[in-house]
């Protein structure tokens, strides 16, 4: 795919104040992205105080120096735009996406809040946002099916203390105990220019969109004072399973597991996202083909990866059992379904269809202007270099069958999976054994996913 790196390009800027710039330039359609990833993520958050990440990510939208209240959305909208930010573990970003003679509008609301929201930020809208955030909580975690799945299973797969133990939700507790001056120190401490990478993408002239940019956020001032992150290496595996089970009312019985893999941006983990798209993307994967449709042990059987750059990559396996099928026996199937895998790779089709799978995704980011500005951002930031963003796609495309298999065989291990398993209440199961329910397990296991990868505002 070399040619798409021909036709997209981007160049690369630093102010004097340390704020990278990439800009891109495309005129199919008269709109641009203006997306702005800052350095901070849950990892970077003392004990006591997790959560605060994501909760300023809240707070960045209530108002700065010359924007008042719900006053950043209102610019956005009724300028034909949309916009919101995310939360991950590595990063929080904002993004909007403009009608192309609208970026100027853009650039200027997030340089007053990049520079001036301590100016606006007070204990009103540090609670208002608080209780939004603990509301958030019991929506999206604490009252929903499998809701807090995610979260346990990072905090068995990542020991206690690491900086990636726990969820960029954060606990109530800590919620609770943060107080405004945590939030000020947050704010001085990373939400800096030197700690942003700043893409705009599209319909853009790139000489007057730096000058903008130079005009809006020339003046704030960098801050050195960011502490180095914890470090959050472990070893490749695990080195002996860890196991929880769960009683509650679900719709089914399930099991779920994380699988420590190669850190993002090592060909290993380019190598593991073939793996688990083999096993368990989509309705022709193996997983779903021996489970689902062969078996009929479950009635969902899915496999995915979370990429980390600080730490171990995760695989999550979910499978969601059929009526009667016990845990037991759906888990002697998934680990003899990946021990072959392990010892024979994909076949020549397999790899084919998940190199097209993961193509077709990497075209549908790169096809819109927010897509592209967030992967530009997300390289640049992560990785030091925005071009590589164009150049993803072939570096999967090279991948072999043996490489594949390779990293299967190293890291789909029983020996290497933190495994929790939901079993019905007795409440919650009929005489017959079944489960009683018909409920469709496809929104919970969408919102697994969506909260690997971040919290929307």
């Amino acid at each position: 795919m070399a040619g798409l790196a021909e036709t997209f390009t981007a160049t690369e800027h630093r102010l004097a104040n340390g704020l990278r710039v990439v800009l891109s330039e495309d005129h199919i359609d008269p709109v641009a992205a203006v997306c702005l990833w800052y350095d901070v993520g849950s990892r970077h958050e003392k004990p006591g105080r997790t959560g605060l990440a994501h909760l300023f990510e809240h707070l960045m939208f209530q108002g700065s120096a010359n924007v008042h209240g719900n006053q950043h959305f209102e610019f956005v909208q009724s300028a034909g735009g949309s916009l919101n930010g995310t939360t991950s573990f590595e990063r929080t970003n904002y993004f909007e996406t403009m009608p192309a003679h609208q970026v100027e509008l853009a650039l200027w609301l997030e340089a007053d809040r990049m520079g001036g929201l301590l100016e606006a930020l007070t204990q009103e809208s540090l609670d208002n946002q608080r209780d939004v955030v603990k509301n958030e909580r019991r929506q999206r975690y604490d009252n929903v099916p499998y809701g807090t799945a995610w979260e346990r299973l990072v905090a068995m797969a990542f020991p206690e203390g690491h900086p990636y133990h726990h969820m960029p939700i954060g606990s109530m507790a800590d919620l609770d105990a943060t107080t405004l001056e945590d939030c000020r120190e947050f704010f001085r401490t990373y939400y800096a220019p030197n700690n942003a990478v700043l893409a705009v993408v599209g319909d853009i002239d790139p000489e007057q969109t730096l000058a903008w940019v130079e005009k809006y956020f020339g003046t704030i001032p960098a801050h050195d004072g960011k502490p180095t992150p914890a470090d959050g290496s472990l070893p490749p595996v695990i080195g002996a399973e860890v196991r929880e089970t769960v009683y509650e009312d679900v719709p089914s019985r399930s099991l779920m597991a994380a699988y420590r893999l190669p850190v993002d941006g090592a060909r290993e983990a380019d190598a593991a996202d073939l793996a688990l798209t083999v096993l368990g993307e989509g309705e022709s994967s193996r997983l779903n083909t021996r489970l689902v449709r062969r078996d009929e042990l479950a009635v969902y059987a899915g496999f995915g990866i979370m990429r980390l750059v600080g730490a171990p990559s995760v695989a999550l396996l979910d499978v969601k059992a059929s009526g009667e099928a016990e845990v037991e026996a759906v888990d002697a199937a998934v680990n003899d379904e990946l021990a072959r895998f392990a010892a024979e790779g994909p076949s020549a089709a397999e790899l084919e269809r998940a190199q097209a799978q993961i193509e077709r995704g990497w075209l549908d980011r790169m096809a819109t202007v927010g897509g592209r500005a967030d992967e530009l951002c997300r390289y640049a930031t992560l990785f030091g270099d925005a071009s590589l963003a164009f150049t993803a796609l072939d570096r999967v495309l090279e991948i072999t069958a043996e490489e594949v298999r390779a990293v299967a065989a190293e890291r789909l291990l029983p020996e290497n999976r933190a495994v929790l398993v939901y079993e019905l209440t007795d409440e919650d199961t009929d005489d017959d054994g079944s489960d009683g329910s018909d409920e469709s397990t496809a929104d919970a296991q969408s919102a697994t996913k969506d909260d690997s990868e971040g919290q929307a505002a």
